[in-house]
C-alpha cells in the first residue's frame, strides 16, 4: 500500500474513493490527521494530511514523528510526500514538478530520530542518499508515461519556517548548492528511512519571486501553486 502525505495545497484528495478513516494514537501522540484510507485509480492508498485537514499546522508543529511512525503501524509499504517549494535558480520554471535526489536540512529543535533516550539503541542510518532510488525511478517513468515532465535532479534545502527566508539567507542557500526550498521535507525523509520505508519527494514549484518580492507576487505565486498542485494529482491516480 502507498502512503501519500498531502502537504500545502493538497489537504485532500477528491480522487481518493474512501472507505475508511483512521484516528491512530502512537507512542509520540496523534498525527496530523485522520488516516483516510481507499482506492486511488487501481490502488490502495492511505492519505495523510501533513498540516491537517483545515491547514492548521505550522511546519515546526507538525509532529513527524507520530505521522511516519502511524504510516509505518498501518501497513504503509512506501511514501510518496508531496510539498509546494520555492526554486532558487532560473532552471525550474514556476508550476513545474521536480523530484529531488538530495537534501540539506537547516531545521532545528525538531524531533529528528526515533532512536533517543535512554532504553534505545544508538543508531547511525546511512543517509548517504536521502531517497529511494527504486521508488524514485518509478515515479520518474510513471511521470513520462503520462506526458508529464519532471525535473529528476535537483537539491532540497529544508529550512525551519514558517516565516520566508531574508535575501542573506537565499544566498547562502544558493551557495550551498541548493536548488528549491520548503520547510517540511525534514525529519520526515529520515524517520522514514530509520523505519525502512521507501521515501520519495514530489514537489510543485511556486517560484523564487514568492521568496524575494513578497504580496506583490502573491497572485502569480498562488496560480503557480495550483497548476503544480494540478499536476501531482493527476499523477498520483493510478500510480
Amino acid at each position: 500500500m502507498i502512503a501519500v502525505i498531502g502537504g500545502s495545497g493538497l489537504t485532500r484528495l477528491p480522487e481518493l474513493n474512501i472507505t475508511d478513516r483512521r484516528i491512530v494514537r502512537t507512542p509520540y501522540g496523534l498525527t496530523s490527521s485522520p488516516l483516510l484510507f481507499g482506492k486511488l485509480g487501481s490502488r490502495d492508498i492511505v492519505f495523510l494530511a501533513r498540516h491537517g485537514l483545515n491547514h492548521s499546522l505550522a511546519p515546526h508543529e507538525i509532529d513527524y514523528r507520530a505521522n511516519i511512525w502511524a504510516l509505518h503501524s498501518i501497513g504503509a509499504e512506501r511514501i510518496v510526500s508531496v510539498a509546494s517549494v520555492a526554486t532558487l535558480t532560473e532552471a525550474y520554471e514556476p508550476g513545474s514538478l521536480v523530484v529531488p535526489d538530495d537534501l540539506v536540512d537547516y531545521t532545528h529543535h525538531r524531533h529528528n530520530t526515533f532512536f533517543e533516550g535512554q532504553s534505545q539503541e544508538v543508531v547511525h542510518i546511512d543517509f548517504s542518499e536521502p531517497y529511494d532510488a527504486k521508488l524514485r525511478q518509478a515515479l520518474l517513468e510513471h511521470a513520462a508515461s503520462h506526458g508529464t515532465p519532471v525535473y529528476d535532479k535537483a537539491v532540497y534545502g529544508c529550512i525551519q519556517g514558517p516565516r520566508l527566508p531574508t535575501r542573506a539567507e537565499v544566498r547562502r542557500y544558493q551557495n550551498d548548492g541548493v536548488d528549491i526550498i520548503g520547510m517540511t521535507g525534514m525529519p520526515e525523509a529520515a524517520l522514514a528511512r530509520e523505519l525502512e520505508l521507501p521515501y520519495v519527494h514530489l514537489c510543485g514549484i511556486t517560484g523564487i519571486a514568492c521568496m524575494k518580492n513578497g504580496s506583490d507576487r502573491s497572485d502569480a505565486c498562488g496560480a503557480d501553486a495550483r497548476n503544480a498542485i494540478e499536476k501531482i494529482r493527476r499523477l498520483l491516480v493510478d500510480l
